[in-house]
C-alpha cells in the first residue's frame, strides 16, 4: 500500500515546487532544534523520518514541510518521555510567536 509521502508515479500529484523561499523564524527554529537533538544523540534522522512518514494522510497533506518536521519532533519527544503533550501545549501557550 502506498503511503502519503510516496509521491513517485502518482499521476495527479502535480509538479513539485522546487522554488527557494525565505525561511521563517519558526522554520529556522525547528531546523535548529532538530540539529541540536541529532548532534546530542537524543534523536536521529531515521527516527525523525519514521515519525514524519507516520503522520496521518489528512494531516500530512495540510502541513508544510517544516510543520511536518515539527509534528514529528513533538511526537518523538513525547514518545521518548522527554516532554509530555501538556508541557508542549503549555510552552506554545506561553510563546505563541515562537513558531512564526
Amino acid at each position: 500500500m502506498r503511503r502519503v509521502h510516496d509521491r513517485g508515479g502518482v499521476p495527479d500529484a502535480g509538479p513539485i515546487d522546487r522554488s527557494e523561499h525565505e525561511y521563517s523564524m519558526g522554520e529556522k527554529r525547528t531546523d535548529a532544534m532538530l540539529r541540536c537533538l541529532w548532534e546530542r544523540g537524543i534523536l536521529n534522522v531515521d527516527e525523525h523520518r519514521r515519525a514524519i512518514e507516520s503522520i496521518e494522510p489528512s494531516a500530512y497533506e495540510t502541513l508544510s514541510y517544516y510543520e511536518r518536521w515539527l509534528v514529528a519532533l513533538e511526537r518523538l519527544l513525547i514518545e521518548k518521555g522527554i516532554l509530555t503533550r501538556a508541557e508542549i501545549d503549555r510552552m506554545v501557550e506561553e510563546r505563541p510567536d515562537a513558531t512564526r
